[in-house]
């Protein structure tokens, strides 16, 4: 039964995510980008005491959680923060309805769960009495927390282009529009979590990798948002801080990423990996499919210009 409590919302609320690729190379942590391939997730609040979860697509697995399901953790997280700042109001509904149609690879360095954090909070926001008192700059800093980083949730959040920082006041974004409006994404088959590539990582780095990556990454933002070549763009993805301490546990995604480059293809680690991002159309790397190898899902991806948001009438085509 539907919840019926004044104030909340009383039907279900669908939300679109786009995913991300994060760090976009010399990027680390700071820079994202939304493609559009998205998950839409129906949130349903009911006074049946209930939780109901279903999943179809990627993470289907993960449909028997229950109150441990990431969603589902969100969208109480974000009721808390939002009864805070209400102070008082209505009862919350006693049972919760959810539905995710999960088209983001999981666990691929593609935002997978950046999207499902953005999803319960943007739900929660437009299920909640209060969810107005949650402003933009709100969402991004309860979602670092529960994500850890803003370099995914930014893009998720903003569309576009995204640049991400973190302030003594917490993290701030500023969306960019990117000249490039298409990317390929090749996909395995295989899994890595984030904290397994992110260990790899060491403490520090030489002053000269990072004065590079430093350059880089200035050089990428005018690349991208000033419709610069191929090959201004080949020199702004090159990377020293992440993505060879990271290759042992992703050198297929490393070999692939390195015999694109040799053939002048701009071509990096999405996020964490093992997705490997080629800033060019797939028409362009139709000739060397010899040089990209079995084992692989070639996504071409529009850049997704729109961030999260709630959807009115039935979901929208598939990309």
């Amino acid at each position: 039964m539907a919840a019926t409590r004044t104030g909340w919302a009383a039907g279900p609320v669908l939300v679109r995510t786009p995913a991300t690729s994060a760090n976009l190379g010399p990027g680390f942590d700071s820079l994202g980008l939304a493609l559009a391939l998205h998950d839409e997730v129906e949130v349903e609040l009911t006074d049946d005491g209930e939780l109901a979860i279903e999943v179809d697509g990627e993470g289907a697995e993960v449909a028997g959680r229950g109150d441990r399901h990431l969603i589902v953790r969100v969208l109480r997280d974000t009721f808390d923060v939002l009864d805070d700042l209400a102070g008082s109001g209505p009862p919350r509904p006693s049972g919760l309805r959810l539905r995710c149609r999960n088209r983001i690879p999981h666990s691929r360095g593609l935002g997978s769960s950046s999207a499902a954090i953005v999803a319960g909070i943007t739900a929660a926001r437009a299920l909640h009495p209060a969810g107005g008192r949650l402003d933009d700059d709100a969402a991004l800093r309860l979602a670092t927390e529960i994500e850890g980083h803003p370099d995914n949730v930014a893009p998720c959040l903003a569309g576009g282009l995204t640049v991400a920082w973190t302030t003594p006041d917490g993290p701030r974004l500023v969306r960019l529009e990117s000249q490039v409006k298409r990317v390929v994404a090749y996909v395995p088959e295989h899994r890595l979590a984030t904290e397994r590539a992110r260990g790899l990582l060491p403490e520090t780095v030489p002053h000269g990798d990072a004065a590079a990556n430093a350059g880089r990454a200035a050089l990428l933002i005018a690349a991208l948002t000033g419709g610069l070549d191929a090959g201004v763009l080949l020199d702004a993805t090159e990377d020293r801080l992440h993505q060879d301490y990271r290759a042992p546990a992703m050198p297929e995604s490393a070999a692939l990423v390195g015999r694109l480059r040799a053939a002048g293809v701009p071509a990096v680690i999405s996020g964490a990996g093992p997705t490997v991002l080629a800033f060019t159309s797939a028409g362009q790397l139709d000739s060397m499919v010899g040089e990209v190898g079995n084992g692989w899902h070639e996504h071409p991806l529009d850049v997704a210009t729109r961030g999260a948001h709630v959807m009115s009438g039935e979901s929208e085509p598939r990309p």
